[in-house]
């Protein structure tokens, strides 16, 4: 396996098509001691571009959501299943998954959240290890171990579910309250009267 600095991945050539379609690796974002980590499913278009997980548009909605439970980009962690984008946006396969899955629990091993959250079925799949429905199942926890550590998993839908299905909205935001009432951490009393108003 190449190595990770840190947290970072400085090169990597294990997924042909990835090397091909990325122009550049996009390792994780935030405070190497966060208690929220949030892993998504891999990097769009804008990620890519810019280096750094949740930029685009579902990056906004993910700033907005962490901002209504009293909390900010900066004091979260976000990282992604794969690093390098898959072509045309695809799903990555189960082959590149399991590629960088060693990187993915490198990151989760040295940070050591309290909570992990997975933004989409993608990632709560790839570390509960099982099919997940995910629009039914966002918002509950569940205890999964890593590496030998038992760790707390909390499914989330993608922010970008919310830009196409407005009745989500709801979803992400009650995962996002109870994610920080988990790590301890914002405040989460101010999402309840600004909810009121939707």
């Amino acid at each position: 396996m190449e190595e990770m600095d840190g947290l970072c991945v400085g090169e990597c050539t294990r997924c042909p098509a990835l090397v091909d379609s990325r122009s550049r690796i996009v390792n994780g974002t935030g405070p190497e001691d966060a208690d929220m980590l949030f892993i998504g499913e891999g990097p769009g278009a804008q990620e890519d571009k810019k280096g750094e997980p949740f930029v685009g548009r579902s990056g906004t909605v993910l700033d907005d959501g962490l901002r209504n439970v009293g909390l900010a980009r900066a004091d979260v962690r976000i990282t992604n299943c794969v690093r390098c984008r898959p072509p045309e946006n695809r799903d990555p396969t189960t082959d590149e998954l399991e590629h960088c899955r060693g990187y993915l629990d490198q990151e989760i091993d040295r940070l050591d959240p309290d909570v992990i959250i997975t933004l989409g079925k993608v990632p709560s799949e790839h570390l509960l290890d099982r099919s997940v429905a995910i629009t039914n199942e966002a918002g509950s926890l569940e205890e999964v171990r890593i590496e030998g550590t038992p760790r707390r998993v909390l499914l989330c839908v993608h922010p970008a579910a919310t830009l196409y299905d407005r009745s989500q909205e709801e979803t992400f935001a009650n995962a996002l309250e109870r994610a920080a009432e988990l790590a301890d951490v914002g405040d989460s009393d101010s999402g309840q009267t600004r909810l009121d108003g939707f």
